[in-house]
């Protein structure tokens, strides 16, 4: 492998690490529930999706031909993370309906 091919694998592993240990952080310090949903959702998924193609460029370099396993789990968690969230912040609403809130003034 290239030097260059190297940096953006490290890159790509350094960048998931960091928006991993944000999602972490967010999750354990916000204190409400919609918060910390956010952390999990948005920083974790696109750090595991950098650690997932870095590994995928990583093997496909090293072993002909491409390695579908690592880009099809970073389809699928792209697809059920957003999916999940939503279901979770509807069954909170429908829990607890004084955390939704106030509608906008009427014109």
């Amino acid at each position: 492998m290239s030097a260059g091919f190297d940096y953006l694998i490290a890159g790509l592993l350094l960048t998931g690490g960091v928006f991993a240990l944000i999602g972490s952080i967010g999750l354990a310090r916000l204190h409400n529930f919609y918060k910390r949903l956010h952390g999990p959702t948005k920083a974790t998924t696109l750090g595991v999706g950098c650690i997932l193609i870095g590994s995928s460029l990583t093997l496909s370099a090293l072993r002909p031909g491409v390695s579908m396993h690592e880009l099809l789990i970073t389809v699928f968690l792209f697809i059920s993370a957003p999916v999940s969230a939503h279901l979770l912040v509807k069954a909170a609403l429908h829990l607890d309906p004084q955390g939704r809130p106030p509608l906008p003034p009427q014109e």
